[in-house]
This record gives structure tokens, sequence and C-alpha cells, in this order.
């Protein structure tokens, strides 16, 4: 019995690609993941992201807590490590965050250097949080765009 297929060829449930006779997706590397995952929203700069915040969406720094103590906090973003992230961020589950007030918030996820969090948005975008995008460079280009950096 062959697997259900999607529009696009791929087996229903499966992400990727998947292997000649096999329901197994076909392995990926990271950078192949990223470029699939950044296809389906639009990513925004600095500036953009700081505009944002102003429009009312919330930044959500998932950085561990060294990056955080080595090179400060941006002023009012949420801090969320990574691996609590969809339990904080959902507005349905019962460990949400008071500020996930909706699937339509906007978030602006935040990592490190633009990559994890990324992978975090396409995440939160399978909860159905469909407006949620990631920082370009992540703090650090923050950071390098002079806008505002407390310490911890």
């Amino acid at each position: 019995m062959s697997a259900k297929r999607s529009t696009d060829g791929n087996a229903a449930g499966h992400p990727g690609r998947e292997a000649a006779g096999t329901s197994a997706p076909v392995p990926v590397g990271i950078e192949e993941l990223l470029e699939r995952v950044r296809r389906g929203y639009d990513r925004i700069g600095p500036r953009e992201a700081a505009a944002a915040a102003e429009a009312g969406a919330l930044l959500v720094d998932i950085r561990y807590a060294a990056l955080r103590d080595r090179d400060g906090l941006i002023p009012g973003a949420l801090v969320v490590e990574r691996n609590e992230l969809e339990w904080r961020l959902d507005p349905q589950g019962s460990h949400r965050a008071p500020e996930a007030v909706g699937h339509d918030l906007q978030i602006v996820v935040i990592c490190n250097e633009g990559y994890a969090s990324s992978l975090a948005v396409a995440s939160l975008r399978q909860l159905g949080l469909h407006r949620a995008t990631d920082l370009v460079g992540g703090f650090q280009a923050w950071r390098a765009a002079g806008l505002p950096v407390t310490s911890v």
C-alpha cells in the first residue's frame, strides 16, 4: 500500500521528499531545511523588528541564559528559552505566557544570529501563529544596528 501523497508529490505528513519505495523522507542538510522553512514567510531586519514592536508585535528572545548574561537584553522582549517556546506561546496551551493572546498575534522570534529562530518560527506556524517571523541576523544584528540593549 502506498502512502497518500499531497499535491506537491510529498507523502502526507512528511515535509520533505520521500525516498524511493518508502514513506520515509529523504534526509536533508540543515542549510536546505533552513531554506525550505524560510520560503514560507518573510523575515525582517532589526529596524523593521523595532517598528513592529512599537506597533504591538511581541519580540521573543529565545537565546539561552549565558548569551543573555554576556550580551544583554532587548528592552520589552519576552524571554522564553527555545525548549519552552511552543508551550509558552500557544494561545490554547495551559502553560501559555500572558502575552500569548491569540493566533493573530505578530511575533518576532530572536535568537543569537538568526538560525535557530527560523526553525522556531516553523514550529510556531504549525501551531497556527501565522504572523510569526524572525529577525535576520538575530540579536547580534539588533545590537549592530545600534538599537537599544540593556545589561542583565
